[in-house]
């Protein structure tokens, strides 16, 4: 295994196990999709409504979902204020501070929160998520990501976003020293004799003291070792670094495919890698973004993703395309091709899936844009028998080990695909009906990392 990866547990050994749907659902913004607050019946402001998000949080850990996830944004959009001002995502809570609230309103449904290597440090995020896994009793997920977004930049200081192969060398460290101060303390440190007066045993406390080409970290960190740990690492990325930094380091990653073949070479390439540096393919989850729209019928449910959709406005849609293409294409005719397109900073997973649909479906601009501005990746749309098959079909076939799922509008979306979808899978025997233990790891069957230090 290579210096600074995910440490497997000593006595680890790689088993057959019946494979199960694993499920996370995407809840910042409560919808990505931008018609979402406009839809008949949703709540326009749930982005922002902590009694809706705790409703939807008990709703989803009554479907036995693995986990709640958060992504953020550090900053406003970068988009026009014309379209800016059509965007739910204008303002949402910061994720620890909800995902705190809500680890008092839920017993079992992990917590994951995006925290990003660029502009924090690395004790700061060690902390936070130390702290959210003992508040939770061992139900938290960091999702680690390297920010793009060119206006976050600015409010840290920077006025041009770091290049795209130094934000993943520091990510890289980022990592190294957040799980090493993790392991600050032994799970026997804290003694807590009252006669004898002695509290903890200075002998079972690491010292981190890193120095690397991006931090310096002397520690310990001021908190117990967490109750998993360490909180479960999640990322996303499809970039060769972002694939090499997974399979070193991540437990689940969020991927993005639109289609089977693209995604069973992706779950292929990742695992793969994972062999040479000792680790063990079963210890990481991928689990695909998708958008899932249910209905009495096919035809039923294609008839509401057309509606959401016609709720996007184009200017919402084209500035939407800009930014994941980060690159300014308004000025171009809408109804002629995507010009070609140059490298950039900003991330490539979004902007190499536009660009090859535009070039492989002949696609203008103007559908670019309403993909953009709706969802332009995997979405599941039909009854709740045909989501299933489709489902089941991704994990029979090692395209996923199950699904992020994105909620078209709430509750009506949420409520869908928990009361009608939900039982269908748990009837195919491919999803849980009941947890089968109460931290994160347990719910991914994950094993729990040894320390490093003791």
């Amino acid at each position: 295994m290579i210096p600074g990866s995910l440490r497997e547990p000593e006595g680890t050994k790689r088993m057959s196990l019946q494979r199960q749907l694993h499920l996370g659902a995407f809840m910042r913004p409560v919808s990505i999709h931008t018609g979402a607050w406009r839809y008949p019946g949703a709540i326009p402001d749930a982005n922002f409504n902590f009694a809706a998000i705790r409703q939807f949080a008990r709703k989803l850990e009554a479907g036995k979902f693995d986990a709640f996830f958060m992504a953020d944004h550090l900053g406003v959009l970068n988009m026009p204020v014309e379209a800016l001002r059509r965007s739910h995502t204008v303002t949402s809570f910061e994720p620890f501070t909800l995902l705190s609230a809500l680890a008092g309103a839920t017993e079992r449904i992990g917590l994951v929160a995006t925290a990003s290597t660029t502009f924090d440090e690395p004790f700061h995020v060690a902390r936070r998520f130390a702290s959210l896994d003992h508040l939770s009793g061992g139900r938290a997920g960091w999702n680690v990501v390297t920010t793009s977004n060119p206006e976050s930049a600015k409010n840290f200081g920077f006025e041009v976003q770091p290049d795209h192969s130094g934000r993943y060398g520091r990510a890289r460290e980022f990592y190294d020293v957040v799980t090493g101060l993790w392991d600050s303390f032994a799970e026997d440190a804290f003694v807590c004799d009252a006669e004898s007066g002695i509290y903890f045993n200075p002998a079972r406390m690491h010292v981190l003291d890193h120095k690397g080409p991006h931090f310096s970290v002397r520690g310990p960190l001021n908190i117990a070792r967490p109750p998993q740990g360490w909180p479960v690492i999640f990322q996303a990325g499809a970039s060769d670094p972002g694939r090499q930094l997974a399979a070193e380091t991540a437990e689940v990653v969020f991927a993005a495919g639109s289609n089977l073949a693209a995604a069973k070479s992706f779950y292929s390439d990742v695992k793969g890698r994972m062999i040479p540096i000792g680790r063990n393919p079963d210890h990481l989850k991928i689990l695909p973004a998708a958008l899932v729209v249910v209905g009495d019928t096919v035809e039923q449910a294609k008839a509401k993703r057309a509606h959401l959709d016609s709720l996007v406005h184009y200017e919402s849609g084209i500035h939407s395309l800009c930014g994941m293409l980060d690159h300014d294409v308004s000025g171009f005719d809408p109804d002629g091709p995507l010009p070609e397109i140059p490298d950039t900073n900003a991330s490539k997973t979004s902007r190499e899936m536009l660009v090859t649909q535009a070039r492989q479906y002949n696609l203008t601009i103007r559908q670019l844009a309403a993909k953009a501005g709706s969802y332009a990746g995997l979405a599941f749309v039909g009854t709740p028998a045909s989501i299933a098959d489709e489902m089941e079909q991704w994990l029979e076939e090692r395209g996923s080990d199950g699904f992020v799922v994105m909620f078209p509008y709430l509750p009506e979306g949420l409520d869908d695909f928990v009361d009608r979808v939900v039982p269908e899978l748990q009837r195919r025997g491919i999803f849980r009906k009941d947890y089968q233990g109460t931290t994160l790891r347990d719910h991914f069957g994950l094993p729990r990392p040894g320390n490093r230090f003791f």
